[in-house]
């Protein structure tokens, strides 16, 4: 009866919360339950057994030349926003430092904000001597979700002999410690080193094979495009909960150096708002948050599995967003009682 009463009661916890450690207090006639609270870790994956749509948000460290503090403030600006985990990236071209950085941000947001961290893994600058030790920094950390990727190739990157592609570095995580979560990225677009989606996607299949259980896309503005990729996968077979990565584009600069980047395409209502707005940086950061909120409402309304928010560390872009939908994910996330 007792360890009945204790799976009813974990399972009604808020996920990624404190979670409570019982013990039997004995009175004559009666027991009572005392609690003492401790952190531990989750395999996120577990979450899409009892949401219908999660909500997570990507952050990343400063630049070698910035202070640590502005990301430290942007937590703790952000900690009200109910996030259901938050993916800290990975300094790929930096220093064994700034990396390490990655290990830190994610154990701040898990020990203090209470929030299930996903920390970055890239194959590019790391051997396996390397990986290991972010491994055994993980584990000490208790930080059991990676998101595990090739990373950029730059004129300046050292390529690894050990790991060429993500699925390499998914296949040696998970043979070196089956216990860790692996997320894993994906493209609607299609990545830009693929010639065909179809070997995008084959591609993709061996990332899954390798371990990954989730992926959350490339960022993209046209929710068509999101449509037809989830078609595509659906016929290869590929069940895995995805997540739809939304980037807010809130000033010229910055869709110029997105599209460059990602590759993702303009639709023409969103070139039309930039154009239209170009001359009014505040008109233009709030039209960019609605696009971005619009976006968010479509993917709800045709069932996405989760929302991926890439933030860059806007504390403002995030919380308005967050503000927007909330009252719909709660709606969409109510206990369905089956009948």
């Amino acid at each position: 009866m007792v360890s009945g009463i204790l799976t009813v009661f974990s399972s009604l916890l808020p996920r990624g919360k404190s979670c409570p450690t019982p013990s039997l207090v004995s009175q004559p006639g009666f027991f009572s339950l005392n609690f003492s609270y401790r952190i531990v870790s989750m395999n996120i994956s577990d979450l899409f057994k009892y949401k219908k749509v999660l909500f997570s948000l990507e952050i990343f460290p400063p630049k070698k030349d910035s202070p640590y503090n502005v990301i430290y403030n942007s937590l703790l600006k952000m900690r009200g926003i109910p996030a259901d985990f938050i993916s800290v990236t990975y300094g790929a071209g930096g220093s064994a430092a700034q990396r390490d950085k990655t290990v830190e941000i994610a154990s701040l947001i898990r020990t203090t904000y209470h929030v299930e961290p996903v920390a970055h893994l890239t194959c590019v600058n790391n051997n396996r001597d390397q990986i290991d030790h972010l491994l055994e920094q993980l584990r000490a950390n208790h930080i059991q979700n990676i998101m595990v990727l090739r990373g950029d190739i730059t004129p300046t990157a050292e390529l690894s002999d050990d790991f060429r592609y993500a699925s390499d570095l998914a296949a040696y995580i998970k043979k070196a410690d089956p216990g860790f979560n692996l997320l894993g990225a994906c493209y609607p677009e299609i990545h830009y080193q693929a010639a065909t989606m179809d070997e995008d996607i084959a591609n993709l299949k061996y990332k899954i094979d390798a371990g990954v259980t989730q992926l959350a896309t490339q960022l993209f503005f046209d929710n068509e495009k999101f449509y037809a990729f989830l078609d595509k996968i659906a016929r290869a077979n590929i069940t895995i909960p995805i997540s739809a990565g939304i980037m807010p584009i809130t000033s010229l600069n910055q869709i110029e150096r997105t599209v460059a980047l990602s590759g993702a395409s303009v639709p023409h209502k969103m070139a039309r708002m930039f154009s239209r707005y170009s001359d009014s940086p505040k008109a233009l950061f709030d039209a960019g948050i609605h696009y971005a909120i619009e976006q968010i409402v479509d993917l709800i309304d045709h069932d996405v599995q989760g929302i991926h928010l890439y933030t860059m560390n806007n504390v403002e872009t995030a919380t308005r967003i967050s503000d927007a939908i909330q009252n719909l994910l709660d709606a969409e996330n109510l206990p369905r009682i089956n009948t």
